[in-house]
């Protein structure tokens, strides 16, 4: 994967050589771009701009002629008007790069005037442009197989560490519900800015989880000369993160006539009425209603709002009984705008939500209309709609999030009152559709940790200036404190923003497919320097300067620092004084938000290869080597294998060769290395011997091949067919087709192999007495004998297999009702014995997602059950004795540790993301329990 962390959030670039800047104005300020000759941020300027065309040629112009600051060599062909906006004399252009034609993800700039007596003034710039790309625009993979491969690496990151029994498709044996589930939109052709540029199809993937019901919507990127995914990410911004407890849409535009269905209405006179209702806090609210004649009910329609601008409506919607699945991204049919017989709403509407999402959505539209100036999310009157009360599965979904057109509200339970019931969860996601009108912040790693972050601290500005509280008060800073029937508000919180964090010590480096690369995780770090901002300047002051920065100064890729400096450059815009300003870098300073704050976090592991730039290709070791995929340093190229030793003496070599195309998921006995290129229409398995000689290829898939493992001369993967079938197969030496170890079979499925001489386990399922089952089985490649695993229950999944000379391990989920614990079993050879190392109920129960075992010990990735959403909860590798006696943690480091290998006795060799990058590293014991 990219980067996780640095300028770019979601790229990185490497900078060409820099020219002399020229001499500027006294007064301006020059701040360089990263991986770019064009600055970041330009300020202090007073430049002469036409005033005659549009705000968007002015700006075009400007650029032009400054090209020796900006070096856009033609602005008017590399750059498309993205977005105007003014606001009294201020003008505001965001630009859109172009490569050859084609949107360069994130790369956009931004042009701030003054226009005053038909006269303009360039004040400043800011944004990325990418000075440095080539890369061709001609693609050679198909937009079907981009979609295609888009599908089925959402499919794998899902379900892909499980077998469920929900993989059966009635009647047609199995098929994984991840895969029939969803489907593939193509945006067309996109480039992402790592170094000279990749080019990918950018596919939007949609449909349900099949094991949490929650909707999808995935971006991902597939690369568009040789077709693997480089990049995905969730675009649903949800308030809590993922697992934490935490027919056509209508017409935006169209008054209803108040007289009945139809009917004309007055300018003057707007189609409603002021009715009430009883929010979930007691208090008695005032709503405004819509009496509509043909329900003979009046309605959660607010008219007044906007009827003096666009005439549209701020709506509530009874989406109680849908499933959050049928929510994202479309329009569930048959629901309607929640009603009453009187104008007093009863205490129903009260406990689906529907009272506090209507009012709370009218004061939120209120704050950034008086507050700003804003009409409505959009800045142009745009439609609010709120649905509320959704379930997950039938069961209460406790979370809520903007699906880019709409805000969604889960259902309440026992504990937790529906989202909608506190207004700073309404004020954070209607704030996301603010920012999706301004800077529209990518929703991943760095710039959606901003994105988080912005929509806490205008939703908390929101909801404590509402109650009258103090900004000094303890409780000030905390989100979702209302949302619970009997915990304090402490305990119920969802974020703090006074909750201390800072980078130097709680940053945490995750993958994508880990919170977005940490949306939630880390956005306290920023927020939570706005919220001090907050209370030391001022409410309306600190609320002034956030909203400019965020409306005029950022743009999509930003991260920390350039939110920073875009707070900084606000606050001068806005004339602060001195002492104000410094207060402002004082409070940044305080959250460790400063130049070079990446540099201050440390490991307890030793690296053996550094910044791999990759996502998901996993790791393999055996006989004293270890094997992973790595970019370039600026991740623009495609992944080449490499090998190395696992004691790290010596130097990496360089096994797959460098032929445009991705080579990725190798494993290794120490002999041979095995591993699978993409290609533009099928994908190889090859392998080479670490000693050198020539490629070999050992077979050719047109559909998905991952979860490799090799011995003495075997190869054992796993295949998922574009039906979402999943069959385990195996190469001996001289096979130029594999062997499959379920015969290949629609009515079986077969998943996540684990390979020890001559044997190979894997998880089952498969048809028994009428019903379908799941077991663990091996199979002996050399005798050609199953035996399948004795169990201690009735598996509802299994997770990945494990096997050595004394025994097969295996994770397995038992208790359908819990939240995801799985057990850490084992068995004799012969099946006999079941018994389990770490039990799925009771303290110290495992979340696992992944296992390895070698002669000595078990490793488990998992995380502990928690009562927050933070470093202890994150994946961390917990090792076993063979008999479950001892469990240690393999290391202390914070973040995401993933793709655990055993390299042998104790040593564990993993990726980390601790230090913001995907770093190779190991231990070659425990350390302890990192209490």
């Amino acid at each position: 994967m990219a980067a996780l962390i640095g300028a770019a959030a979601l790229v990185v670039t490497a900078a060409p050589a820099q020219a002399a800047a020229p001499r500027q104005a006294p007064g301006t300020e020059v701040i360089p771009g990263t991986g770019t000759e064009t600055p970041a941020l330009v300020s202090g300027l007073h430049e002469a701009a036409d005033g005659t065309g549009s705000a968007a040629d002015a700006a075009r112009t400007h650029l032009a002629g400054k090209e020796s600051r900006y070096k856009i060599a033609d602005p008017r062909r590399d750059l498309a008007p993205a977005q105007s906006v003014r606001s009294g004399a201020d003008e505001t252009v965001r630009l859109q790069q172009k490569h050859r034609g084609v949107d360069v993800l994130g790369g956009q700039y931004v042009v701030r005037m003054e226009h005053r007596d038909g006269k303009r003034t360039v004040t400043g710039t800011s944004g990325k442009y990418f000075t440095g790309l080539k890369v061709g625009t001609q693609a050679t993979v198909s937009e079907e197989t981009a979609i295609q491969r888009a599908v089925t690496a959402t499919a794998r990151q899902l379900g892909g560490a499980r077998l469920d029994k929900g993989d059966i498709a009635p009647g047609k044996g199995v098929r994984t519900a991840s895969a029939k589930a969803l489907t593939g939109a193509s945006h067309g052709l996109v480039v992402l800015p790592k170094g000279e540029g990749l080019l990918a199809h950018h596919v939007t993937v949609r449909g349900t989880d099949p094991a949490t019901g929650e909707p999808v919507q995935r971006e991902v990127y597939v690369d568009a000369k040789a077709g693997f995914p480089l990049l995905q990410y969730s675009s649903i911004k949800t308030f809590g993160a993922p697992g934490a407890k935490a027919v056509a849409a209508p017409k935006a535009a169209g008054a209803r006539g108040s007289g009945g269905k139809g009917e004309a209405v007055a300018a003057d006179d707007f189609p409603g009425t002021t009715g009430s209702g009883v929010k979930y806090d007691g208090a008695a609210v005032p709503l405004q209603l819509y009496k509509d004649a043909s329900r003979n009910e009046y309605t959660m329609v607010d008219y007044s709002r906007m009827w003096g601008t666009s005439k549209n409506l701020i709506s509530t919607w009874d989406a109680r009984g849908k499933d959050v699945g049928e929510t994202s991204g479309k329009w569930p049919s048959g629901i309607k705008e929640f009603g009453s017989p009187t104008p007093a709403f009863d205490k129903d509407a009260t406990e689906a939500g529907a009272v506090d999402a209507h009012w709370a959505a009218g004061k939120v539209y209120d704050y950034y209309k008086k507050a700003h100036g804003r009409d409505s999310l959009d800045g142009r009157g745009g439609t609010i709609n709120s649905l509320v009360g959704v379930t997950e599965f039938g069961l209460p979904y406790i979370n809520a999030f903007w699906d880019g057109t709409k805000m969604v509200y889960g259902q309440g339970d026992d504990e937790y009152r529906t989202l909608s019931a506190d207004l700073d969860v309404v004020g954070h996601e209607m704030t996301h559709g603010v920012v999706e009108n301004s800077a529209n912040l990518v929703y991943a790693g760095q710039s959606g940790a901003l994105n988080e972050g912005i929509a806490d601290y205008f939703g908390n500005a929101i909801d404590v200036d509402a109650a009258g509280m103090a900004m000094d008060d303890p409780d000030a800073g905390l989100l979702g404190e209302h949302l619970c029937r009997t915990k304090t508000p402490r305990e119920c919180a969802f974020r703090d923003l006074n909750d201390g964090h800072t980078t130097s010590k709680n940053f945490l480096g995750v993958g994508f497919g880990t919170d977005n690369g940490g949306v939630h995780l880390n956005s306290t770090i920023f927020s939570g320097a706005l919220w001090d901002i907050r209370e030391d300047l001022g409410r309306v002051l600190a609320d002034k300067i956030v909203y400019k920065a965020l409306t005029a100064y950022m743009t999509p890729l930003d991260g920390f620092t350039e939110g920073r400096n875009a707070v900084l450059a606000a606050a001068k815009d806005l004339k602060v004084s001195g002492k104000q300003l410094n207060t402002v870098k004082r409070s940044f300073n305080a959250h460790g938000i400063v130049p070079g704050w990446e540099n201050a976090l440390g490991v307890d592991s030793d690296q053996l290869l550094g910044k791999l730039n990759t996502a998901g290709t996993g790791v393999g070791a055996g006989g004293g080597w270890w094997t992973t995929s790595k970019s370039n340093d600026d991740g623009s190229e495609p992944y080449s294998v490499y090998a190395g030793r696992t004691d790290g003496t010596g130097h990496p070599k360089l096994i797959s060769p460098n032929d445009g195309r991705f080579h990725v998921y190798p494993a290794t006995d120490g002999k041979t290395v095995a591993w699978v290129a993409y290609g533009t229409t099928s994908l190889d398995v090859l392998s080479r011997p670490l000693a050198g000689g020539p490629i070999k290829k050992l077979y050719s898939s047109t559909t998905d091949v991952s979860g490799l493992r090799i011995e003495g001369g075997v190869v054992a993967f796993e295949s998922m067919d574009r039906f979402g079938g999943r069959h385990v197969g195996y190469l001996k030496p001289g096979d130029r087709e594999p062997t499959w170890v379920d015969g290949g079979k629609y009515q079986l499925s077969t998943a996540l192999p684990s390979l020890h001489g001559t044997k190979i386990a894997y998880a089952k399922l498969y048809p028994a007495a009428g019903t379908y089952k799941l077991g663990t089985e091996v199979l002996d490649v050399k005798t050609g004998k199953t035996t399948l695993m004795g169990q201690l229950g009735e598996p509802e999944g299994i997770g990945q297999t494990g096997v050595n000379g004394s025994g097969v391990y295996w994770l397995v989920d038992e208790v359908a009702t819990d939240e995801g614990q799985m057990a850490v079993r084992r068995a004799n050879p012969d099946g006999t014995g079941a018994a389990d190392i770490s039990k799925e109920t009771g303290p110290g129960a495992l979340f696992p997602f992944d296992l390895t075992v070698s002669e000595e010990a078990v490793t488990v990735d998992a995380a502990l059950p928690d009562t927050e959403y933070r470093n202890e909860s994150l994946p961390k590798l917990w090792q076993f004795s063979l008999d479950g006696k001892a469990k240690n943690r393999v290391s202390c480091n914070r973040g995401e540790q993933s793709s655990p290998v055993a390299a042998g006795g104790k040593q564990v060799v993993w990726i980390d993301g601790t230090t913001g990058y995907t770093d190779l590293v190991t231990r070659t014991r425990p350390a302890g329990l990192c209490g």
